[in-house]
């Protein structure tokens, strides 16, 4: 399933949400222990400069879609549990040995945790996480990386009813570079090498999203 299909999917179920029964009361609000939130979003940025500064390497901004599972530790907190996919391409036309287009599958998996604030119909919550974010080139030959990453996020959750509801998030993902990462590498039996070096502390993408709220 395409993120577009994902999206209309998702977006039928938004609608279904908001025209269910009556609000419940704050207290009605925490039945479950458990938080399941399939979502659906739009990720931007995210550039890496080589480490002499004669290329970059830029992902293009494309759609995303993801999973969080959060369990309840009490009336204010959560542990949670969150993967991240994009499938985009990259810019990289600059860097001596690639095509000038690479299609790229970035992954995140991190643990953490939200705080949530009073209400009754919505919350408005914050979220941290820490984990690893996966780049993974499509081009035959060239290998994938995984480096630390860390997300820091915030929004409203709506509850119509005690067991589903909505999440709206605008989260930032950061990836832990050095002067010594590597990226768009080769490790096959004719050739070894690597055609960029990345030069940096933090590599930056932003991502806006809505999910589906399966209490349990």
């Amino acid at each position: 399933m395409s993120v577009r299909t994902a999206g209309l999917a998702l977006g039928v179920v938004l609608v279904a949400l908001a025209a269910l029964a009556p609000l419940e009361t704050y207290g009605q609000s925490q039945t479950g222990t458990f938080e399941l939130t399939p979502y659906v979003g739009y990720r931007f940025g995210g550039t890496l400069e080589d480490e002499d500064g004669s290329a970059s390497v830029e992902f293009e901004d494309h759609g995303s879609a993801g999973l969080i599972l959060n369990v309840r530790e009490s009336a204010y907190t959560q542990w949670e549990i969150i993967y991240s996919q994009q499938q985009t391409s990259a810019d990289t036309s600059r860097v001596v040995g690639l095509l000038p287009s690479t299609d790229v599958d970035v992954h995140y998996f991190q643990a953490g945790g939200t705080y949530q604030g009073d209400g009754r119909s919505a919350r408005p919550f914050v979220a941290m996480t820490l984990g690893g974010a996966h780049i993974s080139p499509q081009s035959p030959g060239l290998d994938s990386d995984t480096f630390w990453s860390f997300s820091i996020g915030g929004g409203l959750q709506l509850r119509p009813t005690a067991r589903l509801g909505v999440r709206l998030e605008a989260r930032a993902w950061g990836t832990l570079v050095s002067s010594d990462s590597r990226l768009f590498c080769s490790s096959g039996p004719e050739a070894a090498f690597c055609a960029f070096q990345i030069n940096g502390d933090i590599v930056w993408q932003v991502e806006t999203f809505a999910g589906a709220v399966f209490r349990f």
